[in-house]
């Protein structure tokens, strides 16, 4: 038997017909002993046979609350307890619900097969493309770019259940995860603080104009009333019969002193109807200042609301506009970006996200180790010019707009030098954005 059972194991496992034979040979001589099973699995582990990706409930423990809080959304996650005929599904918070999800996550039976089902079939394009490596360094090679990509939900659960992961690439990945949602929601608290800011001065100034309105009606309408009252009053006066004889009787007199008091009236409530009518233009122009400055504010909100909607798409893993990604993609493809000011330790950042589009990134620091004299040739080169307003000097902006508009070119001013913003600004580049415009606002 032992003689056997070498012969079987040397012989050629890889082919199909070998692994036929050697299952036969083996599974008959072990049959009686119950070794059918392990001998089975020592063949298939020395075999070509693909290895099966790792199951949800299979991974360490310590993966489940990213896996849950990065690969699905709040949405899926209660869809899937929905589907599990929970009752409290529809009433959990969305904290109460995550832990609920991780939870459930270890349990095979049941509530850890449907969450595996949930995650293949929303990341299944990632799975497919990640399961084209054939080395580990392969498969760290498509994380990174998925990385570069955005597309951190999807490479995250592919990674970690593909079998080709060790334990090492695991924790590195998992540790680059859990960094990324550090930064990520650092950056979310600053814009989300001045977010609130602009709505509550917004609201303030809309209440203010509101008001203003109201008392400017209220004194016009008085004023009005007034000045037709003392009108009439006047004309009822003057309307009487003339005087015939040179004599004045003392009611006549009477009546010329209460004509002269009515006339100074008169007088006196033109000339403050007059300023009441200056006032009102002065609270006019303030009203047309105030509500520029108000559309001002809903327009810095919206940006900050999509720049919101960017970040938050990356972290829930919803799937990004790929419309317009594409439509921005065909517009760039092939040509050169140019960016000047910012922070010089984003170049390499700004220039994944421009390459992300299928263009070239052209970086000048605005002139602190830059020379100025470099703008000219950078701004002939290129496509499109982005400078942040708020960290780039005068000098450097008022040279890059004088060039774009001698060169043809178009430049977007940026509200701030962070990456989101710039993401922001590229996505929402139209069709129609070409040399024949000169200046994209944004």
């Amino acid at each position: 038997m032992s003689k056997q059972l070498t012969i079987g194991l040397a012989g050629p496992v890889a082919s199909d017909f070998g692994k036929h034979r050697t299952r036969m040979l083996l599974g008959s001589l072990f049959e009686q002993s119950g070794a059918s099973e392990r001998i089975e699995r020592l063949v298939l582990a020395h075999s070509d046979e693909p290895r099966r990706r790792t199951r949800l409930w299979e991974l360490n423990g310590t993966f489940y609350c990213s896996v849950i809080g990065t690969c699905l959304s709040t949405a899926d996650l209660r869809q899937v307890l929905k589907k599990l005929e929970l009752p409290e599904a529809r009433s959990l918070s969305d904290h109460d619900l995550h832990k609920y999800g991780v939870t459930l996550a270890g349990q095979r039976e049941g509530c850890g097969k449907f969450l595996q089902k949930a995650l293949d079939r929303k990341h299944q394009l990632f799975i497919t493309r990640f399961d084209r490596a054939k080395s580990e360094s392969e498969l760290a090679g498509f994380w990174e770019e998925a990385c570069r990509n955005g597309d951190i939900p999807g490479g995250y659960w592919a990674v970690l259940t593909h079998p080709l992961a060790s334990d090492a690439l695991k924790k590195r990945v998992f540790g680059e995860v859990h960094m990324l949602s550090h930064l990520v929601g650092a950056a979310n608290r600053a814009d989300i603080r001045r977010l609130a800011q602009l709505e509550e001065e917004t609201n303030a100034l809309k209440a203010k104009i509101e008001r203003q309105e109201t008392q400017l009606k209220d004194a016009i309408v008085a004023r009005h009333a007034k000045i037709a009252e003392l009108t009439h009053l006047l004309t009822q006066v003057t309307a009487g019969p003339s005087e015939t004889t040179p004599s004045v009787a003392p009611q006549d007199r009477d009546m010329a002193v209460l004509i002269d008091g009515l006339k100074d009236q008169l007088g006196l409530e033109a000339q403050r109807r007059q300023k009441a009518t200056e006032r009102l233009a002065l609270a006019e122009e303030r009203v047309v200042a105030e509500r520029k400055q108000r559309q001002a504010a809903e327009q810095r909100e919206k940006v900050l609301r999509r720049e919101l909607e960017l970040v938050e798409g990356s972290l829930n893993g919803n799937t990004p506009d790929t419309a317009a990604d594409n439509l921005v993609s065909a517009l760039l493809r092939g040509a050169s970006v140019l960016y000047v000011g910012g922070h010089p330790g984003h170049a390499s950042s700004l220039r994944d996200i421009v390459n992300g589009f299928s263009a070239e990134l052209l970086y000048h620091d605005g002139g602190i180790d830059d020379q100025m004299a470099q703008l000219p040739g950078l701004v002939s080169q290129s496509r499109l010019v982005f400078f942040p307003v708020d960290c780039v000097s005068h000098d450097a902006m008022h040279s890059v707009k004088r060039l774009s508009r001698r060169a043809g070119k178009p430049y977007v001013p940026l509200r701030s030098a962070g990456l989101t913003t710039f993401l922001a600004a590229l996505r929402s580049l139209e069709a129609d954005t070409g040399p024949q415009q000169t200046a994209v606002h944004f």
